[in-house]
């Protein structure tokens, strides 16, 4: 189910603080990588990634990938920073970004 536009800019507005946790350099999309964003995404459901490259082409491509493969949804995509957002099924009070910025 799409995020709403408010969902998104309260999205926006955590991410901003974010530092990415998983980057793509030159190896691009591999399992590992793949893993690693499942991991983050399922912790604390709202992630920064860095996509690697200069053809933004090709970032998107990975981007279109990324979310396919994890069921997530791409917040905000700014140069070669993607925010991306999928539910946990059993949230992490101390690990969520969305459940730890709702009790700040």
């Amino acid at each position: 189910m799409p995020l709403s536009i408010t969902e998104k800019k309260r999205f926006r507005q955590i991410g901003h603080q974010l530092n990415p946790v998983v980057m793509l350099g030159g190896q691009g999309l591999t399992e590992g990588v793949m893993a690693e964003i499942e991991r983050a995404l399922e912790d604390h459901e709202l992630i920064k990634v860095r996509i690697g490259g200069e053809d933004r082409e090709a970032r998107r491509a990975v981007i279109d990938a990324i979310t396919a493969q994890t069921r997530s949804e791409a917040v905000q995509v700014i140069g070669k920073l993607v925010l991306l957002y999928r539910a946990a099924k059993q949230p992490h009070p101390k690990l969520s970004n969305v459940m730890r910025h709702n009790h700040a």
